[in-house]
Formats: structure tokens, C-alpha cells, sequence
């Protein structure tokens, strides 16, 4: 154990990749996610298909195929990207497909005649997705939205394999100095343990603060 001590300030740096990664993709997602969850909802019939195809086919993919499809395909069309952005673009498509999904469902609970109601006194359509369904569908989006975040922080992991230095390839690196792989591992565990012990409990607490307005 007194290994992995000395490992901290180093891993320290990866951990903070790490989380400035899975901060990204929380953020790009949760902007496009509801965005799109929006347009799926209450959009056209064609912006409708593109949503419901793009969600079912990006969820129907593994996050690493995603990630060396980005990092490795992109080239063959002159695109060359870092790990980083390869890796934080990867996860926040994936990310973003259940966001949408989340969106969809918080805003699909609310009684369609809430809308309507809104229409009557006069609100338009922004006005009554701000005042109307957002403040409800946020109690119902909330829970499931942090699982994402959760799993946003665990799917970071996986840049590793694309040579961005995060907490797991700094935990290998010091692995390859030393030798001594279990104390290593185990602290690793216990920092990501930490991180999603933390929001899924939040994630409860929210749950059962909300699960008054279940029906």
C-alpha cells in the first residue's frame, strides 16, 4: 500500500483527465441530448426518424467500437484527431443517445394536457416547455440523468486504449515501473468507487425525494 501512496501525485494528473473528460461529456451531452430528446418528442415526422434512428443505432453500438471507429475510420477521410477529443467525441455520442431517451421519457410523462393548457392562456411553445413541462419533467429526468454521469465516468476508462493518460493508463504506467499491480488496482477501484458511490447516491436521494409525484 505504501506503493500506491507514492503513485498519488502522479495518478493524481491522470484522475484529473479523467474527470475533465467524463465533465465533457456530461456537458455536450446534456445540451444535445435534450435538445434532441425535444425535437423527438414535439419535431417533424422527418427530424423525428433522424433522432429515433441516430438514438437505436449509437445505443446498439459498444462505446469501444465507437471510440476506435472515431480515432482509427476518421483518418481514412483526412480527419485526424487526438485521443482526447476521439475519445470525449465517442463517449459524448454515446452519452447523448441515452440522454435522449431520458428526455423523451421525463417529457412523455407529463399529461399532454398540460400543453394544451398552456396554449389556452396564451403561452407559446418555448414559453410553455420552460414553464410548464421542463419544471415537471426535470423531477422525473433527474435520476436516471446522473446513472449517465455515472456511466460517463467509467466509460472515460476506456480512452486509455487510445493512449490518453488518464487514470487507468497512469495506473498501468506506474504499474510497468514497479511491479506490483494489485496495490495499484485496488487503489484505482477505490478512487472510481468513490466518484460513482458518490452520484448514485445522489441518484437515490433524488429518487426518493421526487417519488411523490409517481403515479
Amino acid at each position: 500500500m505504501e506503493v500506491a501512496i507514492q503513485a498519488l501525485p502522479f495518478l493524481g494528473k491522470g484522475l484529473a483527465v479523467t474527470l475533465q473528460v467524463a465533465f465533457l461529456v456530461v456537458l455536450i451531452s446534456l445540451v444535445a441530448g435534450v435538445a434532441f430528446g425535444v425535437a423527438l418528442v414535439y419535431g417533424p415526422a422527418p427530424v423525428r426518424w433522424l433522432v429515433r434512428g441516430y438514438s437505436d443505432i449509437v445505443r446498439g453500438i459498444p462505446i469501444l467500437v465507437l471510440i476506435f471507429a472515431i480515432y482509427y475510420g476518421l483518418p481514412a477521410l483526412r480527419i485526424n484527431l487526438s485521443g482526447m477529443v476521439a475519445g470525449v467525441a465517442a463517449l459524448s455520442l454515446f452519452t447523448t443517445a441515452q440522454v435522449i431517451e431520458t428526455t423523451r421519457g421525463a417529457i412523455q410523462s407529463i399529461h399532454h394536457g398540460q400543453m394544451e393548457a398552456g396554449k389556452a392562456i396564451g403561452l407559446g411553445f418555448g414559453q410553455r416547455l420552460r414553464y410548464v413541462v421542463f419544471p415537471q419533467a426535470l423531477r422525473r429526468f433527474l435520476p436516471p440523468w446522473i446513472n449517465s454521469v455515472t456511466d460517463a465516468v467509467k466509460g472515460s476508462a476506456l480512452i486509455s486504449l487510445v493512449g490518453v493518460v488518464d487514470l487507468m493508463l497512469a495506473i498501468q504506467q506506474v504499474i510497468g515501473r514497479i511491479y506490483e499491480p494489485l496495490p495499484l488496482y485496488l487503489l484505482g477501484a477505490a478512487i472510481y468507487f468513490t466518484i460513482n458511490y458518490s452520484l448514485s447516491s445522489l441518484s437515490r436521494r433524488l429518487e426518493q425525494r421526487f417519488a411523490y409525484i409517481r403515479e
